[in-house]
């Protein structure tokens, strides 16, 4: 490791997933896919969705958030991480590593505080249909979408500066793709107590509430749902929590293993594996989650796709 006399480091280098150079290629060639893929689905799902009259409800502008956000999230790690197979140091300056943890804090926990707006949406279709338009009326939708975003950049703002106000000496190498806390406390020559306390408290706070809300609801969903004399009507009812419940339980499995976990137990690679999983592959799992079952979105794409396929053919002729 690059040792560092008792001076403010004025950047780090970030070792990667891997330090095999015939692994490097490879990987680059896989999470450039995935990058790309997140990237499409994501901003194909978004324009979508706001472009196409049909998708003019509470539940498609939740889910168009929520796609902006995957995107925002994979765009603040992956393109780093993919100069980790490149390079044979990955340099990050001191502000840089600052703004990427900014970054990726807010879009963390903005995805997950969206998610819980998502299941009181569901909620309400559900168990109140006939107040639906009432409780979910435009300006309703605009604060659960705007109180997440703030709440999340507040708490970035406030870790973010917590974490590097600490004075960094003794090395400068992280050893992960990207600047997160744990591995950056691992480097610090200041005491982390009550940094660590602080992470603790906000993440199980934050997380366990939000969990705790989406359990909730999704109580009062199934039991309103069971109440259905149709089959169909249940299958259906069903039908429109499934993806939710699907992305929920990838999303917040992954983060309280992380993150909810004593310090001593966390150990480089498992942190490095779990942090792959939730920064690099739900980005991508989540339109796929939506789109492929959800049948006016899937029909939607198709139009998307067609029109464009007509237009390159449009544009070839014309050559």
């Amino acid at each position: 490791m690059t040792q560092i006399n008792c001076t403010q480091v004025k950047e780090f280098i970030l070792t990667g997933l891997t330090n095999q150079k015939e692994l490097k290629m490879p990987l680059f060639v896989v999470f450039l896919t995935i990058y790309l893929f997140t990237a499409v689905g994501n901003l194909g799902l978004l324009i979508v969705i706001r472009t196409d009259a049909r998708f003019n409800t509470p539940m498609y502008f939740f889910l168009s958030n929520l796609a902006f956000v995957d995107f925002c999230y994979a765009s603040v790690i992956t393109p780093k991480m993919l100069g980790n197979f490149l390079y044979k140091q990955n340099i990050i300056s001191f502000y840089e590593c600052a703004i990427q943890l900014g970054c990726f804090l807010t879009f963390m926990v903005s995805e997950s505080l969206l998610l819980a707006s998502m299941a009181y949406d569901r909620y309400v279709a559900i168990c109140n249909p006939l107040l639906y338009m009432v409780l979910m009326s435009p300006g309703i939708c605009i604060q659960l979408v705007a109180v997440p975003y703030s709440y999340s950049l507040l708490m970035a703002i406030i870790h973010t500066t917590l974490t590097f106000r600490l004075s960094y000496c003794h090395s400068n190498v992280i050893n992960h793709f990207y600047c997160d806390d744990m591995p950056l406390l691992r480097l610090t020559c200041s005491d982390t107590h009550s940094k660590q306390l602080w992470i603790f408290l906000c993440a199980g706070i934050t997380f366990i509430s939000a969990v705790l809300f989406i359990f909730v609801s999704y109580v009062y969903i199934i039991s309103a749902i069971l109440r259905i004399r149709s089959a169909e009507g249940r299958r259906k009812a069903f039908s429109t929590c499934g993806s939710h419940m699907l992305a929920v339980t990838i999303f917040y499995g992954t983060l309280l293993f992380m993150y909810l976990q004593p310090s001593s137990n966390h150990t480089l690679d498992t942190d490095k594996m779990a942090s792959v999983f939730y920064t690099v592959i739900i980005p991508m799992l989540n339109p796929l989650i939506y789109s492929l079952r959800n049948k006016d979105v899937k029909n939607a794409l198709k139009k998307v796709i067609i029109s464009t396929d007509k237009a390159f053919l449009f544009i070839k002729l014309r050559k």
